[in-house]
């Protein structure tokens, strides 16, 4: 079931080009129903039945839950993953501006 997600956040972070723009290593592996990519070992997004979601600076989250995000809860009665936003469904088609949140998301990791 999960292994969709996989196969689709590995696609989408090649499509990125983050390879040897001096980031770290991104791997990516089953989570939950879904999958997560981290690096240096922490988890800084995420594809799963609920979204893609993305680890961010609040003011960062703030604004993209104006513009139709939300906050990042993996099961109905869980609670919200502080820091992480799902990305409004019209931003997630635009693959340039995923990839700049994804960057900017990495960037968050080292502060």
């Amino acid at each position: 079931m999960a292994e969709p997600f996989l196969s689709d956040l590995r696609k989408l972070l090649d499509a990125c080009a983050l390879a040897g723009c001096g980031r770290p290593a991104i791997d990516c592996r089953h989570f939950f129903s879904g999958a997560a990519a981290y690096a240096d070992g922490k988890i800084f997004m995420s594809l799963s039945p609920v979204g893609l979601a993305l680890k961010l600076p609040e003011a960062d989250c703030r604004a993209l839950m104006e513009t139709g995000g939300r906050p990042l809860r993996y099961f109905p009665k869980a609670p919200v993953k502080k820091g992480y936003v799902v990305l409004p469904e019209g931003l997630s088609v635009d693959v340039e501006a995923v990839c700049g949140l994804i960057r900017q998301s990495l960037v968050g990791l080292n502060q």
